[in-house]
């Protein structure tokens, strides 16, 4: 088997592993890529023929994984696209609200052309009617169904603990007259997640591409992170300010949900009123509640999403309701995406507080470099928001504590758990962090690692 490293090979997004054996070619996942000269990369051909591959694996729904499937079956993609239930129901929503939100930014672009006289017309990277193509080919997986692909290639996924649905990939093919079997990891899950259950560990490999998003640093533990969001919203309310949450509306947002009524509960915070302005995170929210199958104890026992005593959860749809939680001034909480600020509704809602000294912005996930959450996050004093510079008077908080993502220690946990010592490559982080942690698995396990580059193609 061949294998090329089609995207997230020494950065964190744009997901894609091409796989080549005599008889058949699969991807791993079909990753849009975030960050900067993010439109050039998105819109640049793909490095291999759409028609030929057989099948999509797709290891769970964020953009940076799913993100280029509309394109993929537009470029001629006839094969299968198989991944877990759950996934299957995100990727839905999340695929059409990135059709819509591209939809918009390409007219919004074509009339800013007009009006400066020049005849430009912007298209969209797809739109709606491509996404609504490409749900067809999706076949909804069991979490440990081992299943036959077909040219000697059998797969089956296991509970990442990253997201609702996110799998480890494990892929059995032939090598001559034997067996072999890569792993890929996926988004692995931080131990303690709330709602969904911890990641679950694989015994035995020949080949592991692992991530690497947080490879060199270690997470506050969420006992911590759980106090320093509440002494930050306590603070906040203090000074007669309102907080703001940039965050993925798949995953980071029923979990902050998850912990603000926990700590309404406990009786630490009270009066909440907590604004989800995502009709993405509303949808994405719907599909949590459908799926209690995947909880943990914790949260079967004790989880309403809607909210509880001392907590109000108010999902605003329509661009109205969103405007108006801007006349609010102090006492929200204000949950909207993007995760790294680079489009979504918390933009406007930084228009309105980001250059207010008596608010915050509680940063809870990672922030890719070259996105607007990256340039505040390093201590900008001032940032370009919806075309006009303001002044980042905010107070900023990182809690990285919340992270969906395992840390150093947890990476290396989940590789210590291989016991026929399989060939690490080291995928899906920035090029230091990545070329850091290849030392530390080495170190640590004794591991034969390799930091992949962008594009290359190895033989296994």
């Amino acid at each position: 088997m061949r294998i090329r490293f089609l995207g997230a090979a020494r950065r964190v997004t744009g997901s894609c592993f091409h796989l080549l054996t005599d008889d058949t070619q699969i991807i791993v996942d079909c990753g849009m890529y975030q960050g900067r000269n993010a439109d050039e990369v998105n819109w640049a051909p793909f490095k291999f023929r759409p028609e030929e591959i057989e099948c999509l694996l797709l290891t769970h729904a964020h953009l940076d994984h799913s993100g280029m499937i509309p394109r993929l079956v537009a470029g001629g993609f006839k094969g299968r696209i198989l991944t877990t239930s759950a996934t299957a129901e995100l990727v839905e929503i999340m695929l059409l609200d990135s059709a819509h939100i591209q939809e918009k930014d390409a007219e919004w672009h074509t009339k800013k052309a007009l009006r400066a006289g020049r005849d430009e017309v912007f298209e969209p990277l797809y739109n709606s009617e491509d996404v609504k193509a490409c749900l067809p080919y999706f076949e909804k997986k069991d979490y440990n169904s081992l299943e036959d692909i077909g040219g000697g290639v059998r797969y089956r996924f296991v509970d990442a603990g990253h997201i609702l649905g996110s799998g480890t990939l494990e892929l059995w093919f032939r090598d001559g007259s034997k067996d072999k079997k890569i792993v890929f990891s996926g988004d692995v899950g931080k131990n303690g997640n709330p709602i969904i259950r911890d990641p679950e560990h694989i015994a035995e490999a020949d080949y592991v591409l692992v991530e690497s998003t947080y490879g060199n640093r270690f997470h506050k533990s969420l006992e911590e992170s759980i106090d320093e969001l509440e002494k930050a919203i306590k603070e906040t309310f203090k000074r007669g300010g309102n907080v703001l949450m940039p965050s993925f509306a798949v995953g980071r947002t029923q979990d902050v949900l998850f912990i603000l009524d926990r700590l309404v509960r406990e009786g630490r915070l009270k009066g909440l009123d907590v604004y989800v302005d995502s009709p993405l995170a509303d949808k994405a929210t719907k599909i949590y509640m459908a799926h209690p199958e995947f909880y943990d104890a914790e949260t079967s026992n004790t989880f309403k999403f809607q909210g509880s005593a001392g907590m109000k959860v108010h999902f605003t749809a329509t661009i109205e309701e969103s405007q108006k939680i801007n006349r609010i001034k102090s006492g929200a909480i204000i949950i909207a995406g993007s995760g790294m600020c680079e489009g979504g509704r918390i933009r406007h809602h930084f228009k309105h507080n980001i250059w207010r000294s008596e608010c915050s912005i509680i940063f809870t996930g990672f922030q890719v470099s070259g996105t607007l959450g990256r340039h505040i996050v390093d201590g900008a004093k001032k940032a370009r928001i919806l075309g006009e510079e303001m002044a980042i008077r905010a107070k900023v908080h990182t809690i990285g504590g919340f992270s969906a993502h395992a840390d150093q220690g947890e990476l290396i946990e989940w590789l210590s758990t291989f016991k026929n010592n399989p060939r690490v490559f080291i995928v899906h982080g920035e090029e230091s962090v990545s070329l850091e942690f290849e030392k530390v698995v080495r170190d640590k396990l004794g591991l034969r690692t390799y930091v992949t580059h962008l594009g290359e193609e190895l033989e296994i």
